[in-house]
């Protein structure tokens, strides 16, 4: 891919119908989960991007079998080992997820991964793992590179844990827990961000057969096996909200078909999001139409538990008929990039006028101008910038690569998208 893009500019109405690959997140929960399955298991229709290859790869280096069958990923457990290297790249899943299910490997396991990557916070899973009995070498930094050294087995029982900087601290302990002596006895210290992705674990848990119940401080699973099943992967509905915006900015009409009636995925609230925002939604035979209006109206909001959206609702913000407040959000300082930081620069330079709040944004509209924007290796940023240079003529994106993480082809997409009903 070219190291710029020249963001297409749109002064018509898109009219598009985009289907799209599996969920990150629930592909991530999948492999792991068919990892530490009783028997062999199928993922159909799972991402294939950066962040899943990833930790595919990784769970490979532990002796778990992941086969290509066409689409599909068949996923044979194994005898977990070290020694093994894996690397995370820049996934925050991978980061946090693998650790322990390396703790229940036999050997060291050392995760590193992007320079980025040591900078991602991973202090609070680390320390709840040595509670946990486990053994683990990070030179005092808790982030990465860092070793778990497994002895086939983890004690388990009650642990208390600060996921306050991001809910996949949570996950990753969840996710392994039934496989743990004890099991887990989970007990927060302070909030959790992104609390619809702990949901989603919970019920990626229970649809494999393990007792979890949720308690007055957190979370119990019981021990005991992870039931081997075949799950077809939703559609990635926060990868939809460039395309859902997309009818907004150019008063059209964009439909994501497969839209699932309920879901975990925080990309599900992009039905009442954008509809604040001056949006016509529609669902109907599993379809999710929106239709954009004369104007982008302006969003106030707290969306502490739906911060991936960001970029994009960001970007429909600086092209608002008013100022917007977006609120909830200060862990995104810790993700690919400090995305806060990261919109603050790209919004500013098409114009609009940006105010950094200890949690968010507020996101005045200005006089639009033509600029030459960072994707901050965040796939995120890329899928901002698509959307602003629909408005905004003359809007390039350095590194729009990026889009690998999740969405490999976003950019034959987005073209594609753009060049229907013509």
């Amino acid at each position: 891919m070219s190291q710029v893009w020249a963001t297409p500019h749109r002064a018509t109405p898109v009219d598009a119908v985009v289907p799209l690959p599996g969920s990150k997140s629930l592909t991530a929960r999948a492999l792991v989960l068919a990892a530490l399955a009783d028997g062999p298991g199928r993922l159909v229709r799972p991402l294939r991007a950066r962040d899943t290859d990833l930790m595919a790869a990784g769970l490979r280096a532990l002796g778990v079998r992941v086969d290509d069958d066409g689409p599909d990923w068949v996923v044979t457990p194994g005898p977990l080992r070290g020694p093994a290297e894996v690397d995370a790249g820049l996934a925050g899943t991978v980061l946090r997820f693998l650790p322990s299910v390396a703790a229940l490997a036999d050997g060291p396991v050392r995760v590193d991964g992007d320079p980025r990557l040591h900078e991602r916070p991973n202090a609070g899973l680390l320390a709840a793992l040595r509670d946990l009995g486990v053994r683990v070498e990070d030179g005092g930094r808790g982030r990465a590179p860092f070793t778990v050294h497994g002895t086939g087995r983890v004690r388990g029982g009650p642990v208390t844990v600060d996921a306050s900087e991001s809910s996949q601290i949570v996950s990753g302990l969840l996710l392994a827990a039934a496989r743990f002596d004890e099991g887990l006895d989970l007990a927060l210290t302070g909030g959790v961000p992104s609390m619809p992705h702990v949901e989603m674990t919970v019920a990626a848990l229970r649809e494999r057969g393990v007792d979890v119940a949720p308690t007055d401080r957190g979370w119990r699973v019981a021990p005991g096996p992870v039931a081997a099943r075949e799950e077809v992967l939703e559609p990635d509905l926060s990868n939809a909200a460039p395309f859902l915006a997309a009818a907004l900015v150019t008063g059209g009409r964009v439909t994501v078909p497969d839209w699932p009636a309920s879901t975990t995925q925080p990309g599900g609230r992009l039905d009442a999001l954008l509809g604040a925002m001056g949006a016509t939604v529609q669902r109907t035979d599993g379809e999710l139409r929106v239709t954009g209006g004369p104007t982008v109206r302006p969003l106030v909001a707290d969306l502490g538990e739906v911060g991936e959206l960001t970029p994009v609702l960001a970007a429909l913000c600086a092209l608002a008929d008013g100022p917007s407040r977006l609120t909830g959000i200060g862990h995104l300082r810790g993700h690919e990039t400090d995305r806060l930081q990261a919109l603050d620069e790209v919004l500013t330079a098409v114009g609009a006028t940006v105010e950094q709040l200890p949690d968010g944004l507020v996101v005045t509209p200005g006089p639009r101008r033509p600029a030459v924007l960072d994707s901050y290796a965040d796939h995120r940023m890329v899928h901002a910038a698509a959307v602003l240079g629909l408005a905004v003529e003359g809007v390039e994106v350095r590194d729009p690569g990026a889009v690998g993480k999740t969405l490999p082809d976003f950019v034959d997409r987005w073209d594609a998208m753009l060049g229907a009903g013509h």
